[in-house]
Protein backbone atom coordinates (compact mmCIF):
# COMPACT_ATOMS: atom_id res chain seq x y z
CA UNK A 1 0.00 0.00 0.00
CA UNK A 2 1.27 3.10 -1.35
CA UNK A 3 1.31 6.20 0.52
CA UNK A 4 -1.05 9.36 -0.59
CA UNK A 5 1.24 12.08 -1.33
CA UNK A 6 -0.51 14.93 -1.58
CA UNK A 7 2.41 18.03 -1.11
CA UNK A 8 5.61 17.99 -2.35
CA UNK A 9 8.19 20.99 -2.06
CA UNK A 10 11.14 21.85 -4.21
CA UNK A 11 14.39 23.82 -3.91
CA UNK A 12 14.52 27.26 -2.20
CA UNK A 13 15.38 30.03 -4.10
CA UNK A 14 16.36 34.05 -3.02
CA UNK A 15 14.86 36.73 -5.31
CA UNK A 16 16.50 39.66 -4.15
CA UNK A 17 14.56 40.80 -0.61
CA UNK A 18 12.42 37.53 -0.73
CA UNK A 19 12.60 34.25 -0.83
CA UNK A 20 10.45 31.47 -3.58
CA UNK A 21 9.26 28.30 -2.84
CA UNK A 22 7.86 25.28 -5.32
CA UNK A 23 5.32 23.73 -3.48
CA UNK A 24 2.76 21.06 -5.20
CA UNK A 25 0.05 20.51 -3.12
CA UNK A 26 -2.65 17.95 -4.05
CA UNK A 27 -1.72 18.36 -7.71
CA UNK A 28 -1.46 21.95 -7.85
CA UNK A 29 1.36 23.68 -8.52
CA UNK A 30 2.61 27.04 -6.47
CA UNK A 31 4.85 29.02 -5.95
CA UNK A 32 4.95 30.46 -2.46
CA UNK A 33 6.51 33.91 -1.92
CA UNK A 34 7.87 35.08 1.77
CA UNK A 35 8.94 38.76 2.06
CA UNK A 36 10.04 40.48 5.42
CA UNK A 37 8.67 43.73 4.25
CA UNK A 38 4.53 44.26 4.96
CA UNK A 39 4.40 47.33 3.29
CA UNK A 40 5.98 45.65 0.40
CA UNK A 41 3.35 42.87 0.41
CA UNK A 42 0.24 44.60 0.99
CA UNK A 43 1.41 47.10 -2.17
CA UNK A 44 1.87 43.38 -4.12
CA UNK A 45 -1.77 42.52 -3.07
CA UNK A 46 -3.09 45.49 -4.49
CA UNK A 47 -0.58 45.84 -7.55
CA UNK A 48 -1.52 42.53 -8.80
CA UNK A 49 -5.78 42.76 -8.14
CA UNK A 50 -5.11 46.06 -10.17
CA UNK A 51 -3.09 44.17 -12.93
CA UNK A 52 -5.37 41.04 -13.32
CA UNK A 53 -7.87 42.79 -15.37
CA UNK A 54 -5.49 43.87 -17.92
CA UNK A 55 -2.51 41.92 -17.83
CA UNK A 56 -2.07 37.94 -17.63
CA UNK A 57 -0.88 37.29 -14.28
CA UNK A 58 -0.95 33.80 -12.26
CA UNK A 59 -3.63 33.45 -9.77
CA UNK A 60 -3.00 34.67 -6.43
CA UNK A 61 -4.72 31.74 -3.96
CA UNK A 62 -3.87 33.00 -0.62
CA UNK A 63 -1.98 35.81 1.90
CA UNK A 64 -1.57 35.18 4.97
CA UNK A 65 0.69 37.58 7.30
CA UNK A 66 3.49 35.61 9.39
CA UNK A 67 5.43 36.57 12.50
CA UNK A 68 7.92 38.54 10.50
CA UNK A 69 6.15 39.01 7.12
CA UNK A 70 3.78 37.87 4.78
CA UNK A 71 3.54 34.61 2.48
CA UNK A 72 1.22 34.47 -0.81
CA UNK A 73 0.72 31.73 -2.26
CA UNK A 74 0.65 32.21 -6.48
CA UNK A 75 -0.38 29.70 -8.89
CA UNK A 76 3.47 28.63 -9.97
CA UNK A 77 3.61 28.88 -13.98
CA UNK A 78 5.28 26.30 -16.32
CA UNK A 79 9.18 26.44 -16.21
CA UNK A 80 12.41 24.69 -15.58
CA UNK A 81 16.13 25.03 -15.77
CA UNK A 82 16.65 27.62 -18.78
CA UNK A 83 12.77 28.03 -19.31
CA UNK A 84 9.68 30.05 -18.60
CA UNK A 85 10.90 33.37 -18.85
CA UNK A 86 11.77 35.73 -21.45
CA UNK A 87 15.44 35.59 -20.16
CA UNK A 88 16.11 31.98 -21.44
CA UNK A 89 14.51 33.48 -25.12
CA UNK A 90 17.36 36.23 -24.91
CA UNK A 91 20.00 33.75 -23.86
CA UNK A 92 20.09 32.19 -27.33
CA UNK A 93 22.13 32.61 -30.36
CA UNK A 94 20.04 34.22 -32.40
CA UNK A 95 16.69 36.15 -31.98
CA UNK A 96 14.48 33.78 -33.66
CA UNK A 97 10.84 33.62 -34.50
CA UNK A 98 9.78 32.57 -30.95
CA UNK A 99 11.64 35.75 -29.28
CA UNK A 100 10.10 37.99 -32.44
CA UNK A 101 6.56 36.78 -31.79
CA UNK A 102 6.78 37.29 -27.66
CA UNK A 103 7.88 40.82 -28.35
CA UNK A 104 5.47 41.58 -30.65
CA UNK A 105 2.85 40.02 -27.92
CA UNK A 106 4.68 42.07 -24.80
CA UNK A 107 4.38 45.24 -27.12
CA UNK A 108 0.90 44.77 -28.54
CA UNK A 109 -0.45 44.28 -24.84
CA UNK A 110 1.45 47.30 -23.35
CA UNK A 111 0.63 49.77 -25.78
CA UNK A 112 -3.43 48.88 -25.87
CA UNK A 113 -3.01 48.85 -21.91
CA UNK A 114 -1.08 51.86 -21.77
CA UNK A 115 -3.28 53.96 -24.06
CA UNK A 116 -6.70 52.89 -22.48
CA UNK A 117 -5.40 53.67 -19.12
CA UNK A 118 -2.89 56.84 -19.39
CA UNK A 119 -3.82 59.86 -18.15
CA UNK A 120 -1.76 63.08 -16.64
CA UNK A 121 -2.07 62.84 -13.11
CA UNK A 122 0.65 64.47 -10.01
CA UNK A 123 3.55 63.13 -9.22
CA UNK A 124 2.04 61.83 -5.62
CA UNK A 125 -0.49 59.70 -7.34
CA UNK A 126 2.25 57.40 -9.35
CA UNK A 127 4.23 54.41 -8.22
CA UNK A 128 7.34 55.90 -6.60
CA UNK A 129 9.28 53.75 -5.09
CA UNK A 130 11.94 52.84 -8.63
CA UNK A 131 12.17 56.90 -8.92
CA UNK A 132 11.17 59.48 -6.61
CA UNK A 133 11.49 57.61 -3.43
CA UNK A 134 15.49 57.00 -4.60
CA UNK A 135 15.52 60.32 -5.08
CA UNK A 136 14.00 61.73 -2.17
CA UNK A 137 15.77 62.46 0.83
CA UNK A 138 17.00 59.29 3.04
CA UNK A 139 16.27 57.56 -0.55
CA UNK A 140 18.95 55.68 -2.60
CA UNK A 141 20.68 58.57 -3.95
CA UNK A 142 21.54 59.48 -0.38
CA UNK A 143 22.17 56.06 0.64
CA UNK A 144 24.34 55.04 -1.78
CA UNK A 145 25.96 58.63 -2.64
CA UNK A 146 25.68 61.39 0.16
CA UNK A 147 29.25 62.45 1.73
CA UNK A 148 30.79 59.35 -0.80
CA UNK A 149 33.60 59.74 -2.79
CA UNK A 150 35.13 56.72 -4.73
CA UNK A 151 37.63 56.34 -7.41
CA UNK A 152 36.43 56.67 -11.20
CA UNK A 153 37.93 53.27 -11.48
CA UNK A 154 40.64 52.02 -9.01
CA UNK A 155 44.09 51.36 -10.68
CA UNK A 156 42.91 52.79 -13.87
CA UNK A 157 41.56 55.85 -13.76
CA UNK A 158 42.55 57.40 -9.56
CA UNK A 159 40.65 60.59 -9.83
CA UNK A 160 37.86 60.92 -7.70
CA UNK A 161 34.33 60.89 -8.83
CA UNK A 162 33.96 63.82 -6.74
CA UNK A 163 36.49 66.02 -9.21
CA UNK A 164 34.65 64.72 -13.04
CA UNK A 165 33.52 68.43 -13.05
CA UNK A 166 37.12 69.49 -13.69
CA UNK A 167 37.47 67.31 -16.81
CA UNK A 168 36.72 67.41 -20.41
CA UNK A 169 35.17 63.75 -20.75
CA UNK A 170 35.98 62.24 -24.33
CA UNK A 171 34.11 59.02 -24.49
CA UNK A 172 34.93 57.28 -27.58
CA UNK A 173 36.23 60.50 -29.07
CA UNK A 174 33.25 62.36 -28.41
CA UNK A 175 34.76 65.46 -25.79
CA UNK A 176 31.66 65.76 -22.73
CA UNK A 177 30.52 67.54 -19.66
CA UNK A 178 29.80 65.38 -16.76
CA UNK A 179 29.99 66.88 -13.01
CA UNK A 180 29.30 64.11 -10.33
CA UNK A 181 27.97 66.65 -7.68
CA UNK A 182 25.44 68.56 -10.36
CA UNK A 183 24.30 65.12 -11.91
CA UNK A 184 22.99 64.04 -8.65
CA UNK A 185 21.53 67.45 -7.29
CA UNK A 186 19.69 67.76 -11.36
CA UNK A 187 17.83 64.25 -10.39
CA UNK A 188 16.64 65.08 -7.04
CA UNK A 189 15.52 68.57 -8.25
CA UNK A 190 13.94 66.43 -11.47
CA UNK A 191 11.72 64.38 -8.67
CA UNK A 192 10.92 66.69 -6.12
CA UNK A 193 8.87 68.51 -9.07
CA UNK A 194 4.92 68.78 -9.15
CA UNK A 195 4.30 68.71 -12.67
CA UNK A 196 1.76 66.52 -14.17
CA UNK A 197 3.28 62.92 -15.59
CA UNK A 198 1.87 60.90 -18.46
CA UNK A 199 0.95 57.44 -16.00
CA UNK A 200 -0.59 54.53 -17.02
CA UNK A 201 -1.49 50.72 -15.48
CA UNK A 202 1.57 48.41 -15.87
CA UNK A 203 3.69 46.61 -13.60
CA UNK A 204 6.68 48.64 -13.00
CA UNK A 205 9.60 46.26 -13.03
CA UNK A 206 9.49 44.90 -16.46
CA UNK A 207 12.50 43.02 -16.43
CA UNK A 208 13.16 39.75 -18.29
CA UNK A 209 13.15 37.54 -14.86
CA UNK A 210 9.99 39.49 -13.91
CA UNK A 211 8.23 38.27 -17.35
CA UNK A 212 7.14 34.79 -18.31
CA UNK A 213 7.48 32.65 -21.43
CA UNK A 214 4.30 32.35 -22.50
CA UNK A 215 3.61 35.94 -21.96
CA UNK A 216 2.82 36.68 -17.85
CA UNK A 217 3.92 38.92 -15.78
CA UNK A 218 5.33 38.13 -12.10
CA UNK A 219 6.16 40.70 -9.10
CA UNK A 220 3.62 43.49 -8.27
CA UNK A 221 5.43 45.74 -5.23
CA UNK A 222 5.47 48.34 -7.91
CA UNK A 223 2.45 47.63 -9.90
CA UNK A 224 -0.05 50.23 -10.68
CA UNK A 225 -0.02 53.83 -12.16
CA UNK A 226 3.59 54.12 -12.99
CA UNK A 227 5.22 56.61 -15.42
CA UNK A 228 5.11 56.06 -18.17
CA UNK A 229 8.78 57.07 -18.96
CA UNK A 230 9.85 55.07 -16.18
CA UNK A 231 8.34 52.18 -17.62
CA UNK A 232 10.32 52.61 -21.18
CA UNK A 233 13.74 53.78 -19.58
CA UNK A 234 13.37 50.84 -17.01
CA UNK A 235 13.21 48.04 -19.81
CA UNK A 236 15.29 49.27 -22.16
CA UNK A 237 18.44 49.62 -19.65
CA UNK A 238 17.83 46.24 -18.53
CA UNK A 239 17.45 44.65 -21.74
CA UNK A 240 20.34 46.45 -22.67
CA UNK A 241 22.59 46.84 -19.91
CA UNK A 242 21.28 44.75 -16.64
CA UNK A 243 19.83 41.78 -17.53
CA UNK A 244 22.57 40.53 -19.40
CA UNK A 245 25.64 42.01 -18.20
CA UNK A 246 26.04 43.75 -14.69
CA UNK A 247 22.72 41.76 -12.59
CA UNK A 248 24.33 38.08 -13.69
CA UNK A 249 27.91 39.20 -12.64
CA UNK A 250 26.29 41.24 -9.06
CA UNK A 251 23.55 39.17 -8.30
CA UNK A 252 24.39 35.76 -9.66
CA UNK A 253 22.28 34.09 -7.55
CA UNK A 254 19.48 35.37 -9.15
CA UNK A 255 19.85 32.80 -11.95
CA UNK A 256 20.73 30.02 -10.47
CA UNK A 257 17.60 27.97 -12.37
CA UNK A 258 18.66 29.95 -15.78
CA UNK A 259 22.39 28.99 -16.20
CA UNK A 260 22.36 29.73 -20.03
CA UNK A 261 22.87 33.32 -18.86
CA UNK A 262 26.11 33.20 -17.64
CA UNK A 263 28.00 31.97 -20.67
CA UNK A 264 26.27 35.23 -22.57
CA UNK A 265 27.03 37.79 -20.25
CA UNK A 266 30.71 38.15 -22.26
CA UNK A 267 28.36 38.88 -25.23
CA UNK A 268 26.66 41.31 -23.64
CA UNK A 269 29.69 43.44 -21.42
CA UNK A 270 30.96 46.58 -23.23
CA UNK A 271 34.89 45.83 -23.70
CA UNK A 272 36.95 48.71 -22.51
CA UNK A 273 39.19 49.48 -25.56
CA UNK A 274 41.12 52.32 -23.92
CA UNK A 275 41.03 54.87 -20.67
CA UNK A 276 43.63 57.72 -19.26
CA UNK A 277 43.29 60.74 -17.69
CA UNK A 278 45.77 63.79 -19.36
CA UNK A 279 45.57 66.18 -16.02
CA UNK A 280 47.91 69.20 -18.00
CA UNK A 281 44.71 69.18 -20.67
CA UNK A 282 42.27 68.43 -18.34
CA UNK A 283 40.91 65.48 -20.39
CA UNK A 284 39.77 62.03 -19.33
CA UNK A 285 39.93 59.46 -22.44
CA UNK A 286 37.28 56.52 -22.57
CA UNK A 287 37.07 54.41 -25.51
CA UNK A 288 35.21 51.42 -25.56
CA UNK A 289 33.02 48.98 -27.91
CA UNK A 290 29.45 48.78 -27.19
CA UNK A 291 28.55 44.98 -27.43
CA UNK A 292 24.72 43.64 -27.19
CA UNK A 293 23.90 40.21 -28.12
CA UNK A 294 21.67 40.19 -31.61
CA UNK A 295 18.97 38.75 -29.04
CA UNK A 296 18.81 41.73 -27.09
CA UNK A 297 19.45 44.11 -29.65
CA UNK A 298 16.44 42.66 -31.36
CA UNK A 299 14.26 42.58 -28.28
CA UNK A 300 15.23 46.56 -27.64
CA UNK A 301 14.79 47.72 -31.22
CA UNK A 302 11.05 45.94 -31.45
CA UNK A 303 10.44 47.72 -28.00
CA UNK A 304 11.01 50.97 -29.37
CA UNK A 305 9.69 50.55 -32.77
CA UNK A 306 6.31 48.82 -31.38
CA UNK A 307 5.70 50.84 -28.11
CA UNK A 308 7.71 53.22 -27.02
CA UNK A 309 7.50 55.50 -30.59
CA UNK A 310 3.69 54.41 -31.04
CA UNK A 311 2.85 55.32 -27.69
CA UNK A 312 5.64 58.79 -27.10
CA UNK A 313 3.46 60.02 -30.39
CA UNK A 314 0.49 60.58 -28.84
CA UNK A 315 1.45 61.47 -25.43
CA UNK A 316 4.35 63.29 -26.21
CA UNK A 317 3.74 64.51 -30.25
CA UNK A 318 7.15 66.46 -31.63
CA UNK A 319 8.87 65.95 -28.45
CA UNK A 320 12.48 64.92 -27.78
CA UNK A 321 12.38 61.54 -26.28
CA UNK A 322 15.98 61.47 -25.10
CA UNK A 323 15.26 65.08 -23.05
CA UNK A 324 12.33 63.01 -21.53
CA UNK A 325 13.89 59.54 -20.95
CA UNK A 326 17.22 61.16 -19.94
CA UNK A 327 16.21 61.63 -15.34
CA UNK A 328 14.77 58.49 -15.82
CA UNK A 329 17.48 56.23 -17.34
CA UNK A 330 19.67 58.35 -15.08
CA UNK A 331 18.34 57.18 -11.84
CA UNK A 332 18.24 53.71 -13.30
CA UNK A 333 21.48 53.90 -13.88
CA UNK A 334 22.72 55.31 -10.38
CA UNK A 335 20.15 53.90 -8.11
CA UNK A 336 20.06 49.71 -8.69
CA UNK A 337 23.48 48.89 -7.61
CA UNK A 338 25.83 51.50 -5.74
CA UNK A 339 28.49 52.48 -8.16
CA UNK A 340 31.20 52.26 -5.65
CA UNK A 341 30.66 48.51 -5.17
CA UNK A 342 31.88 47.89 -8.90
CA UNK A 343 34.86 46.23 -10.48
CA UNK A 344 37.05 49.65 -11.22
CA UNK A 345 36.38 48.42 -15.03
CA UNK A 346 32.72 47.47 -14.85
CA UNK A 347 32.84 51.27 -13.05
CA UNK A 348 34.29 52.63 -15.36
CA UNK A 349 31.80 51.69 -18.38
CA UNK A 350 29.13 52.11 -16.34
CA UNK A 351 30.55 56.29 -15.68
CA UNK A 352 31.35 56.36 -19.39
CA UNK A 353 27.78 55.38 -20.53
CA UNK A 354 26.26 57.44 -17.09
CA UNK A 355 28.12 60.38 -18.59
CA UNK A 356 26.48 59.86 -22.62
CA UNK A 357 23.26 59.79 -20.97
CA UNK A 358 23.65 63.21 -18.94
CA UNK A 359 24.97 64.78 -22.28
CA UNK A 360 22.81 67.60 -24.53
CA UNK A 361 23.41 65.08 -27.51
CA UNK A 362 22.27 62.20 -25.98
CA UNK A 363 20.33 60.14 -28.84
CA UNK A 364 18.39 56.92 -27.22
CA UNK A 365 18.42 55.14 -30.57
CA UNK A 366 22.38 55.17 -30.23
CA UNK A 367 22.46 54.44 -26.45
CA UNK A 368 20.31 51.18 -26.24
CA UNK A 369 21.70 50.02 -29.79
CA UNK A 370 18.06 50.51 -31.98
CA UNK A 371 18.20 49.32 -35.73
CA UNK A 372 16.06 50.99 -37.76
CA UNK A 373 12.71 49.99 -38.18
CA UNK A 374 11.88 46.81 -40.75
CA UNK A 375 8.46 47.84 -41.23
CA UNK A 376 6.02 50.32 -40.02
CA UNK A 377 4.82 49.96 -36.75
CA UNK A 378 0.96 49.36 -36.47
Amino acid sequence: MTADRRWGVGPLRRATRNLLLPVDWRGRPLLVKYTRNRDEARQEIRGHARLREHYRVPALHAHVRVPGGYLLAYERLPGGTDRGLLLDLLNTQEPGPELLRYVEDLTTAYREVILETAQEVPPARVVRKLYWDRAAPGGRLDTYYADADFPVADGIIDLPVSRLAEYVIAVNGRPLAFGWAAALRRLRTHFQRDEPVWAALTQGDPTDVNLAHPLAWFDYDTAGLNSVLGEFANFLWYVTALGGWLVPTYNSAAFADHPATFPSVDANRPLLDGARVNHVSRTIHIDYTSVLAAPRRAAATAYWHRLVQPVADKLWPNAGLGELLRPYLAMRILAVYNLADLAPTDRLLVLARLTEAMSRTFDPLTFFSIEEAQCPAP
